[in-house]
């Protein structure tokens, strides 16, 4: 077994070894073995990067086994630059929510706990596939741990909001299974992604294909106008839930169009780039506006997550390095900001037990440390240079000025709605005289909370100052996926 394995089975097992086992009688027990597990999960990628060979586009850490002969479906895995940051934010995210959790869950840790390591190991199973049914194992799995913990640990309406991100999510997925076995019959029966990679398909195949994947990865990331099931989900799950769905689960749908939709069927891709880059700016612009007037945190977030993840799939249908680059960084960078909001939300409804932000103002006066930590998140939402949320949009802007002026000033536009949101909820949250009773008798961060927001701080001003390691992985890879495209898959 490789590092790469380890990587993804760990987590599995660790979380499956405390389903098993864990008792809520043993719930301080159970956090230190979910804490520890996710630490050392964490601590198996990083050899990866140590090891990882920047300057090339070749899978790297490849493993492969065979796994169902009959069809010629292999357990392959490997990592090349645009998989493997989303592999190392995976391993990061999840020690995060471990320590999130420690004292805000109280009943069935050991299954709250559990359910988050084996969805880690599924995640990065699915950035690691190089066989498209284990791609597809991997991409539907996750939905199950994350619909229990939505389903469980989640608001009043945990039940409809479970069943709605499953149908959402399940039903677009339905469509990529016929087009994966298109492709295994197409190419003579391989399921081996690259192979998939160098078919010769017809126009009419390749808009089919790029359909098929569209329905399950534009629900996943989610674009306009299939991102209506996200509000109500990030409302109604548990604080890890939501930064776990924002932080990672997004990603799975960008790096799909990444993975199979530009590099499987790239003359569809450019053909239909114009109805990509329309909704991208739909979500980033309207959706923008739709954020300014929630009065529910979590759902001004939610929104600010879709408008943010347009940033995404703009970058990648405007077929230049700048824009791909800035594309996953801006997913990277995503996982971070979006996380930390998440996380900075459930601090304040641990204390208070309510979202609106009309029950807060003034929360500075009470709780200083925590209202700087929140201000960076706030102004890292915002894009400001020297953080996360400005490397990513800001290349993604020059991108598609690049490629057309109107584009990257209808890019650009963005970056104003979101000050405007974002710094409204901070105003009415964080600043002025204490508002009411509730606010009064707020406590700080104790040391496990700000622990778990200063390592996010820590990433968002690492990743803002110098994000040279962060691009210099990625360079090889986006440069050979643009090669890739260029060159004309029709027979």
């Amino acid at each position: 077994m490789g590092l790469l394995s380890l990587a993804i089975w760990m987590p599995i097992v660790i979380g499956a070894v405390l389903l098993a086992f864990g008792r809520d009688e043993h719930a301080r027990g159970v956090r230190w073995v979910a804490l520890v597990g996710s630490i050392a999960s964490f601590l198996v990628t990083l050899p990866l990067w140590s090891r990882f060979q920047n300057g090339t586009a070749a899978m790297q850490f490849v493993e492969k086994a065979p796994w169902i002969q009959r069809f010629n479906i292999s357990y392959h895995i490997g990592l090349d630059g645009i998989s493997f940051w989303l592999v190392l934010l995976t391993a990061f995210i999840t020690v995060i929510v471990v320590i999130s959790a420690w004292q805000v869950i109280t009943e069935r840790v050991n299954q709250y706990m559990g359910a988050f390591l084996i969805l880690s190991g599924f995640m990065i199973g699915t950035f690691s596939a190089l066989d498209g049914l284990l791609f597809y194992v991997f991409f539907e799995a996750t939905l199950i741990p994350m619909y229990l913990i939505i389903g469980i640990w989640g608001g009043p309406n945990k039940i409809y909001a479970a069943f709605k991100f499953f149908l959402y999510t399940l039903l677009g997925s339905l469509l990529m299974l016929v087009a994966l076995i298109y492709l295994y019959n197409q190419s003579g029966g391989s399921f081996d992604i690259l192979t998939w990679h160098k078919l010769p398909l017809s126009g009419t195949a390749q808009t089919f294909l790029f359909f098929a994947f569209f329905a399950a990865f534009a629900v996943k990331v989610p674009m306009w106008p299939v991102h209506t099931w996200l509000p109500d989900v990030h409302v109604e799950a548990p604080t890890g839930g939501s930064a776990v769905l924002a932080a990672i689960m997004l990603k799975l749908g960008a790096y799909g169009f990444l993975r199979f939709s530009m590099p499987i069927a790239p003359d569809a891709s450019h053909e239909w780039a114009w109805l990509m880059i329309a909704l991208s700016l739909i979500a980033v612009i309207y959706v923008g506006l739709v954020a300014l007037v929630q009065q529910d945190m979590k759902k001004l977030v939610a929104y600010s997550s879709v408008a943010h993840m347009g940033f995404v799939t703009l970058g990648f249908f405007i077929f230049n390095e700048l824009g791909v680059a800035g594309g996953i960084v801006q997913m990277i960078a995503h996982g971070f900001v979006s996380g930390a909001m998440f996380l900075c939300i459930g601090v304040l409804y641990d204390r208070v037990h309510s979202r609106q932000i009309a029950d807060y103002g003034g929360v500075v006066n009470t709780m200083p440390k925590f209202a700087a930590f929140a201000l960076l998140f706030a102004m890292a939402n915002c894009g400001l240079p020297a953080t996360a949320g400005f490397v990513g949009e800001w290349m993604v802007i020059l991108g598609a000025v690049k490629a057309n002026f109107w584009l990257g000033f209808g890019a650009a536009t963005a970056l104003i709605f979101g000050a405007a949101y974002t710094l409204w909820m901070y105003k009415r949250v964080y600043l002025g005289p204490v508002a009411n009773d509730h606010v009064k008798e707020l406590s700080d961060i104790d040391a496990r909370e700000f622990l778990m927001l200063a390592l996010l701080a820590a990433a968002v001003l690492w990743m803002g100052l110098y994000p040279k390691p962060f691009t210099d992985v990625m360079n090889a890879s986006v440069d050979g996926l643009l090669q890739h495209m260029s060159i004309s898959k029709l027979p």
